[in-house]
């Protein structure tokens, strides 16, 4: 099954801010996101990508801007499945305000039973994510092979929930799991299960480029045991 490349958003004008832009409309990028935004073509370079699937908010489709404009083949693909948990009134919020609020505490600790006030649960965001890399994964497998790689541009809860998912986490440990902007995620799906082939990655991803021999980071169909001899 497919391989999937997920990428966060660039640091935007929010993260600054120290704002939950949640989603709130007009949140681009700041000038450091923009500059993050500029190098993902390099970073990418020489990996294969049928379609980049991205979250609907600004900040998402800004730092895709420059990877499609470097691949004009690349078909972008809009899903609001994978856009951002809807914060509902603490949207917009500062976090150090939200610091105190009683379900913060929840947040943070049992993540499951968390629900926003006028938005949704954290429970409803998880599945619906997972429901749109389930159907993107057989999307682009039924149209491009079984060694596809594809590309979601999404945001930190969104990408964190996936990693939980694909790691048999409860939803109560996905704060456990970090994510920086424009940082690159990598879960190949097999058919037996999901492996965890990047975390986070702020840096160079050229071991996830194919080689001829058709290896390369992620490109394993079974654990490795004793962990396997890494990147050529």
């Amino acid at each position: 099954m497919p391989t999937l490349i997920l990428v966060r958003h660039g640091r935007s004008t929010a993260n600054t801010a120290g704002v939950l832009a949640g989603r709130t409309p007009a949140v681009a990028l700041d000038e450091r996101g923009a500059a993050q935004a500029a190098a993902l073509p390099a970073r990418l370079a020489g990996i294969p990508l049928a379609v980049a699937v991205t979250s609907p908010l600004q900040r998402c489709r800004e730092t895709l801007g420059p990877l499609v404009d470097a691949r004009p083949g690349l078909r972008l693909e809009n899903d609001e499945r994978i856009t951002e948990c809807d914060y509902g009134d603490w949207s917009g919020r500062k976090l150090g305000e939200l610091a105190d609020e009683p379900l913060m505490e929840v947040v943070q600790q049992h993540p499951s039973a968390a629900a926003f006030p006028g938005g949704e649960s954290m429970r409803e965001m998880q599945a619906r994510a997972v429901a749109a890399v389930r159907d993107w994964n057989a999307r682009v497998e039924e149209t491009s092979g079984a060694e596809v790689t594809y590309l979601m541009c999404s945001h930190g809860d969104i990408i964190k929930s996936l990693v939980a998912d694909a790691l048999g986490m409860h939803l109560d440990l996905f704060q456990r799991i970090s994510v920086e902007p424009c940082s690159v995620t990598v879960i190949r799906y097999t058919r037996l299960r999901p492996y965890l082939v990047r975390l986070g990655d702020t840096g160079d991803l050229a071991s996830l480029v194919p080689r001829e021999d058709g290896g390369g980071a992620g490109s394993e169909r079974d654990a490795a045991i004793g962990g396997g001899a890494g990147a050529a």
